[in-house]
């Protein structure tokens, strides 16, 4: 079944990040991809993420689309104005992909190339409005485009309830042609279930995959707290990491318990793991997937 025939069907999707390799050099990043490839329904391939240079998405896509699986290219809108948006949009569907994730991008002061000049030209919903239009065949000038053009397009949020514009930017987000969302790492399952009933209340009826990243270590479970927005870990998570013999195998055992949490809120999940894919397989062993 293919991933947009899935996410139709209502089935409990699950989805993996492998970032492409910083350089020419593809082994690690299709071993990283093996590890998956009978457990995930797609491969997100991130697109210059943390503003770091990586391999194009659309080239490592087209790679993993070779070695048989199924990819959901990444694309900011950091790095490309209009024009650039709709051009790969179109290459990659002339490679044969066919899956596509639209977000901001993080600013470049955050990467290690501080002083590249950030694009922005479209804002994530005005790119998904664009490739509405691509769908339509017709380009944001109004001109014509030839051949056929249809991807199945997702965006993120943050699963925030109490900040109501990440509700209203994902209602736009919908109304623009989004299929799926993704969300930013969930740790705080009672707020993320209070978000989901927020967006059914309004409304919104859409597939939702809840952001899955196993803490490796107190210290990061405190860092994604206090510097990344959306996440919020829960004290008695920290207080779990920080007392635990081993932290890794502890972290594994609460990201195992929230994604069977999951099972019940949100229509999937999308596992981001900080290194490899090499403990996701016991992951969702323990979370009864396996």
């Amino acid at each position: 079944m293919k991933f947009r025939e899935k996410l139709q069907s209502g089935k409990f999707v699950i989805t993996c990040e492998v970032p492409p390799p910083k350089g020419t050099d593809t082994s690690y990043s299709i071993e990283n991809a093996s590890f998956i490839r009978e457990l995930a329904d797609a491969v997100n391939v991130t697109d210059n993420q943390c503003a770091q240079l990586h391999m194009s998405s659309i080239a490592f896509s087209t790679l993993l689309k070779q070695n048989g699986y199924e990819p959901i290219m990444q694309m900011t809108c950091r790095d490309r104005n209009r024009i650039g948006i709709q051009s790969d949009v179109l290459g990659a569907y002339g490679l044969g992909i066919r899956n596509i994730l639209i977000m901001s991008g993080d600013y470049p002061t955050f990467g290690n190339q501080p002083g590249a000049k950030p694009v922005y030209d479209l804002d994530s919903v005005h790119a998904l409005n664009a490739i509405s239009l691509l769908k339509k065949g017709t380009s944001l000038s109004g001109s014509n485009i030839a051949g056929p053009f249809d991807m199945c397009v997702g965006a993120v949020c943050n699963p925030v309830p109490e900040k109501k514009f990440q509700i209203m930017k994902l209602e736009k987000k919908v109304k623009a042609g989004a299929e799926f969302i993704q969300t930013q790492a969930v740790f705080d399952v009672d707020m993320f279930s209070e978000f989901m009933d927020l967006i059914r209340d309004r409304g919104i009826d859409i597939p939702i995959l809840s952001g899955i990243v196993p803490l490796r270590s107190v210290e990061m479970a405190r860092y994604m707290n206090q510097n990344i927005p959306g996440i919020s870990v829960p004290p008695e998570i920290i207080k779990r990491m920080e007392y635990a013999d081993d932290q890794i195998e502890e972290g594994i055992e609460i990201t195992a318990e929230i994604i069977k949490c999951m099972k019940n809120i949100s229509n999937g999940i999308h596992i981001m793991p900080i290194k490899s894919h090499r403990c996701t397989k016991n992951l969702l062993r323990r979370s009864n997937f396996l």
